[in-house]
């Protein structure tokens, strides 16, 4: 599959009581991706959610990425995106296999990304791009760095860092072909704003 789009990352505290709901309403606009980010050490519960969004995301058609644990990816059958703490990606790549989506965080380094692409990743991610809740002390980036990754990189290139409609544009302008987005899609009123917002993204990205 083609990983272009619209890349949604869940957020446990800013979904609280919405989750299911908020997380259908995005698939309903279209996404490409979907992110499990739960940093809680409930493991029944990530379970149980991940295992609920697997089979959403499956009626959709979309592809559903365990942050950070690719102990529960194997065991959901799904891929994975890997910080720089988590490790070399190879391992992961040998647990999954060859069609697994496995992603790699890669800051604002260049360097980080070539490292990732020769152990197989499926796509790297840089950022953050903008002022970010999710990731407030993360070093910035700069749209020359992806000029620079579009040039020597033949994965697919994912932004993520505060990432909104008013502000997306520059970046797809630049190469980015995944955005990734937590406030500015699910930071919404009403779930009809979230699938509102969901389409909005991919018009910007011509999907």
């Amino acid at each position: 599959m083609k990983l272009r789009g619209l890349y949604a990352i869940t957020d446990s505290t800013l979904l609280a009581g919405k989750f299911l709901s908020y997380v259908e309403a995005a698939l309903e606009g279209g996404v490409t991706l979907l992110q499990y980010r739960d940093k809680s050490s409930d493991e029944a519960r990530r379970l149980r959610e991940a295992e609920a969004l697997r089979d959403l995301c499956e009626r959709y058609k979309t592809q559903l990425i365990i942050n950070d644990d690719a102990e529960l990816a194997a065991r959901l059958n799904v891929g994975v995106h890997l910080g720089q703490t988590d490790g070399p990606l190879s391992p992961t790549r040998a647990l999954l296999g060859s069609k697994a989506i496995i992603g790699s965080t890669c800051h604002a380094q260049l360097e980080l990304a070539e490292q990732a692409a020769k152990e197989g990743a499926s796509y790297v991610a840089f950022g953050r791009f903008f002022n970010s809740n999710t990731k407030p002390g993360a070093p910035s980036c700069s749209l020359d760095l992806l000029d620079e990754a579009k040039r020597t990189l033949h994965l697919p290139i994912c932004a993520i860092g505060g990432i909104t409609l008013d502000n997306a544009a520059p970046l797809v302008a630049h190469g980015v072909d995944l955005l990734a987005v937590v406030h500015g899609l699910f930071g919404a009123q009403s779930t009809a704003e979230v699938t509102r917002r969901a389409r909005a993204f991919n018009e910007l990205l011509k999907i």
